[in-house]
């Protein structure tokens, strides 16, 4: 009787889920390194998924004992290690990878790593249709950048798992084209009264002799018209006193 072996790397068939991850050490050398470990990948898509949304898919890994053992190299983060999961995505506009992460238990520096946590990986296609998803890589330490193992998937033979995509439950919102209205404080009006005084350029004032009596125009006449004035009444007085005189004599005559 022959019993086949189930091997890593997915071999095409839908009910291979197991795949052949090639871990590395990124820095550093340890004698059980290279390896190849065979971890069990489940993922569960979501029932339902919209365009523009977040659709959470859940991933399970089980490492199997038909590979390399995934061991805690010396120098291994042993405070809140995580492994980190990459998903890859494609159809429906979804991003080419996604990622989510999950604290390692129970791990120590030499010793195997036997239980991995369940990681959300949260793909968000943009139109709809059909998003297909296969196992990516894996990283374990404190940073998905700079990891203390690394382990790579093939690229091929790889089950896929797949969900649809429908239209998006949020409608947009409606642009407003009525102009706004603009409110503005009535401003106080400051009434303001202006008196406007013209000045006659020529302007003849009337000015009163000292000593004498107001003669109206004659104060403006000056010294030599007041002169003219005394000669006139001097005259007058002269004739009047000439007259009597002329008229007494007639008299006597």
């Amino acid at each position: 009787m022959t019993i086949p072996i189930q091997t890593g790397g997915g071999g095409g068939d839908t009910d291979d889920d197991v795949v052949a991850y090639n871990c590395t050490l990124p820095s550093g050398t340890d004698a059980d390194y290279p390896a190849t470990v065979d971890i069990k990948v489940v993922m569960t898509p979501p029932t339902s998924a919209s365009a523009n949304a977040d659709a959470s898919i859940s991933w399970t890994g089980t490492i199997q004992s038909t590979g390399d053992p995934l061991k805690a190299p010396t120098g291994f983060p042993t405070t809140s290690p995580k492994m980190f999961v990459t998903v890859k995505a494609s159809g429906a506009g979804a991003p080419a990878t996604a990622t989510g992460e999950g604290t390692l238990t129970n791990v120590t520096a030499g010793s195997n790593i036997t239980t991995l946590p369940n990681v959300t990986v949260k793909v968000k296609p943009t139109t709809t249709g059909t998003v297909s998803l296969t196992a990516g890589d894996l990283a374990f330490g404190t940073s998905s950048t700079s990891p203390a193992i690394k382990c790579t998937a093939p690229t091929t033979g790889l089950k896929a798992y797949t969900f649809t995509v429908g239209n998006s439950t949020t409608s947009p919102s409606p642009t407003n084209t009525s102009p706004t209205p603009t409110t503005t404080s009535p401003r106080p009006t400051t009434t303001r009264t202006a008196t406007l005084t013209v000045t006659p350029t020529n302007t003849r004032k009337s000015q009163t002799p000292k000593a004498g009596a107001d003669t109206g125009a004659g104060g403006t006449m000056g010294p030599d018209g007041r002169l003219f004035i005394l000669t006139g009444t001097g005259l007058v007085a002269a004739a009047a006193i000439g007259g009597l005189v002329m008229r007494r004599r007639s008299v006597k005559g």
